[in-house]
């Protein structure tokens, strides 16, 4: 059997592949999965869980043999996109190229304002970042910062990419400063060229290319290129890049992932005029915050501490440390469920609330004074439920339900309950359609309707209407 597309979602732990097809004339369809564990233990890497991941899809489908038109992939596996941020002020072109990095899948592991120290520099040499992202001062403003920092990078062993995004009027220097170092060095629009703006999509793109032009250097990657022939994502990425399009279909929405280790939103919507009358920072566009403290198997405990384990027993009738002694990732028995389901709510919940921005209020003369701070939502329309939590588990549809109506005091920058709509990704494609979507949009929109149970009736009743970015 020949299939026209496959897309591999390797994970750190999990490979996953989607085959689909694309008949001329007629609209693409699913065709099934597969999965198998990663595997980067030896001078072969991730092909060969992958090879598994392919066996698997075969037996989904039984066929005998199996080939494919194209392969595309994301990629979470040997740690994922491990980045650092450096910039100038912490509030400002700090979080500016924060948002870019997040927003382009990357695993921040180091973000420093102003000039590196000698701290911060031995702190590099333990992460070996895969990629650096460079900013500093608004354009015609601070220069110095982001040049010295350019100069104490070359006294570094390594060598990574480095993608600068800082003061245009020093574009030249910092490239000329890396580059005679032996860095591949990348330039492109500042993230913060104004006090009152954020451009961090060219950021976002350019880190999605370097990501794929360095990702076989990876350790376990080294030989992925030998059957992946197509486009090459951090797996976040294609999830935000699979809202983004989503966004110029159906309007304003909301992603929520909730994993084994993480939690990860994703936003894309503007936020209305009366807020940001009132915000005191710019919000990007498309927003993506990361919980590394919010997964429903690594980090079961964490979340139990966090919500209370009266609370968790209360709720579920389990004795949680019993249940915690044999706690599986994926759960084999409906003790183990009924747990499962419970942190997850938990951790969507506690997600949903960090990523919301909130009213602030100050006090003077004049009396009260209500001012934003953070991601206006108040717009969103739509909930996405994707990743294993929220498409495999019994009761998701319930759950989802819940997270929509968590703004009942009305202080975050969310909908009020009962406005937002809930859709869930079934067929767990999210990731694989911001894949294609790099080349086949058309293609991706149509998967994820299906995959989402959505049509245009539905989208026009709910008042959704976006705009392509």
């Amino acid at each position: 059997m020949k299939v026209d597309f496959v897309v591999a979602e390797i994970g750190s732990t999990t490979t996953v592949v989607n085959a689909f097809n694309n008949p001329e004339g007629h609209a693409p369809f699913f065709l099934g999965q597969g999965q198998a564990p990663t595997t980067v233990f030896d001078e072969k890497g991730v092909t060969i869980g992958l090879k598994n991941a392919l066996k698997s899809l075969q037996e989904t489908l039984k066929v005998g043999e199996l080939s494919y038109g194209e392969m595309l992939a994301t990629s979470s596996a040997a740690g994922g996109l491990r980045m650092t941020v450096h910039g100038l002020v912490h509030d400002m072109t700090v979080r500016a190229a924060k948002e870019a990095a997040l927003g382009a899948g990357a695993n921040i592991h180091l973000c420093t304002a102003g000039v590196l120290s000698e701290y911060d520099l031995r702190e590099l040499e333990k992460i070996k970042p895969n990629l650096v992202l460079l900013a500093g001062g608004t354009d015609y403003g601070d220069k110095e910062t982001a040049v010295k920092n350019a100069r104490l990078l070359c006294t570094q062993f390594q060598r990574p990419p480095v993608i600068y995004a800082g003061n245009i009027q020093c574009q030249k220097q910092v490239e000329d400063i890396l580059t005679s170092a032996g860095f591949k060095c990348y330039i492109v629009e500042n993230v913060y060229p104004r006090l009152d703006a954020l451009t961090i999509e060219p950021t976002r793109k350019i880190i999605h290319q370097v990501f794929e032009e360095h990702i076989t250097q990876a350790p376990g990657m080294s030989n992925v290129r030998d059957m992946v022939q197509g486009t090459i994502l951090p797996t976040p990425g294609a999830v935000m890049e699979c809202a983004h399009l989503l966004y110029g279909e159906i309007g304003d929405l909301m992603v929520i992932d909730v994993g084994g280790a993480t939690s990860d939103v994703h936003s894309v919507t503007k936020g209305s005029d009366e807020i940001s009358a009132i915000m005191i920072a710019p919000e990007p566009l498309a927003k993506r915050t990361v919980e590394g403290d919010l997964g429903v198997y690594v980090n079961a405990r964490s979340i139990i501490e966090l919500v209370g384990e009266e609370e968790i027993q209360r709720e579920t009738g389990l004795i949680i440390e019993k249940i915690l002694e044999t706690y599986q990732p994926i759960p084999d028995c409906e003790e183990q469920r009924r747990l499962a389901k419970c942190l997850a709510r938990h951790a969507a919940s506690i997600a949903l609330r960090r990523h919301s921005g909130q009213f602030r209020y100050t006090y003077g003369a004049a009396g009260r004074q209500a001012y934003a701070e953070g991601k206006d939502l108040t717009k969103v329309k739509w909930l996405i439920g994707t990743g294993g939590a929220l498409t495999r588990m019994p009761g998701r549809e319930a759950i989802l339900e819940q997270l929509r109506d968590i703004n009942e005091g009305n202080l975050l920058l969310m909908p009020r309950p009962g406005v937002m709509r809930t859709l869930q990704d079934h067929n767990y494609i999210m990731a694989s359609a911001g894949a294609l979507s790099i080349k086949h949009p058309e293609m991706a929109i149509a998967l994820m309707k299906q995959s989402l149970h959505i049509t245009d009736s539905n989208i026009v009743q709910s008042g959704g209407e976006g705009e392509r970015v």
